[in-house]
């Protein structure tokens, strides 16, 4: 089956791995943090602008495989302080509150760079 890649356009990138990839009528979006192209932390110690910057990115790589919010029928929201989670969830709500997919929030112990706050998983079903 054919695959379409989006790339994370991230430093990291060399380790292997694609921002999105479109098997099928399926997308699955990689973890997703608030970073910028040089990998810097977007919206440092802001857990509602964090998430909106991951959103964002999540957004921009479906587009790029022919998918659209709307079509997310999964999303894992994994929070350094789970105590945080409604700042989380109101940007989440603010692009999934009407699709309302399956979704889970769970607390990690951290991400590469310390001051990530969260990071997002997200999967598409196109029809």
């Amino acid at each position: 089956m054919d695959r379409a890649r989006v790339p994370s356009n991230r430093p990291w990138d060399p380790v292997g791995y694609s921002r999105a990839i479109r098997v099928g009528k399926v997308v699955e979006v990689a973890g997703t943090t608030a970073a910028a192209p040089d990998g810097s932390v977007i919206a440092p110690g802001d857990m509602y602008g964090q998430a909106k910057a991951c959103l964002e990115i999540i957004v921009s790589a479906l587009a790029e495989l022919g998918a659209a919010p709307q079509d997310v029928v999964r999303t894992r929201v994994f929070l350094k302080d789970i105590s945080r989670w409604e700042e989380a969830g109101r940007a989440h709500g603010e692009v999934f509150g009407s699709v309302k997919p399956a979704s889970t929030f769970v607390q990690v112990t951290g991400f590469l760079d310390p001051e990530f706050l969260l990071e997002v998983e997200a999967t598409a079903v196109v029809d």
